[in-house]
């Protein structure tokens, strides 16, 4: 049972690193070139025949030459869906259109509501909380909407 979890991390590696190389527009012949040049895997060309710390050697490697790996967003909280957390979006995205707010995405919207209540996500807002932010945005987008009237 012990090689499954080494399988799991060799194949993790392996995804990563073709991500890398197509992220840097790396074709076929230089990669295999890239892994014969490299110290340590014996002129090793391909991956399938590395093992998980020369998978990590490689991937180093790779980010020496400028690949940036992104976080996975699995890990991604999902979105509060009640209706107090659509009408915030809702006003949020309404602010935007009309200019008063640069950045529309919902990581925005959280920091904008965590300096407002001290929570770090819509769904964690209880009802006064929710209430309080719908409120501000309302107001802030009458103040918006009376100055392009003037």
């Amino acid at each position: 049972m012990s090689t499954a979890p080494n399988n799991l991390t060799r194949l993790r590696y392996i995804k990563l690193i073709h991500v890398a190389r197509r992220e840097l527009r790396m074709d076929d012949d230089t990669y295999r070139l890239m892994l014969s040049g490299m110290v340590g895997l014996e002129g090793a060309t391909s991956t399938a025949d590395l093992s998980v710390p020369n998978l990590q050697r490689v991937l180093e490697q790779l980010k020496q030459l400028g690949f940036k790996p992104r976080p996975n967003k699995t890990g991604a909280r999902p979105r509060a869906n009640d209706e107090q957390a659509k009408k915030i979006r809702s006003l949020w995205l309404e602010l935007h259109d009309l200019g008063a707010v640069r950045d529309p995405s919902e990581e925005a919207l959280a920091r904008f509501v965590k300096s407002m209540t001290r929570v770090s996500a819509l769904q964690w807002l209880n009802v006064p909380q929710a209430s309080r932010v719908i409120e501000n945005l309302k107001q802030w987008q009458r103040r918006v909407t009376n100055m392009e009237v003037v």
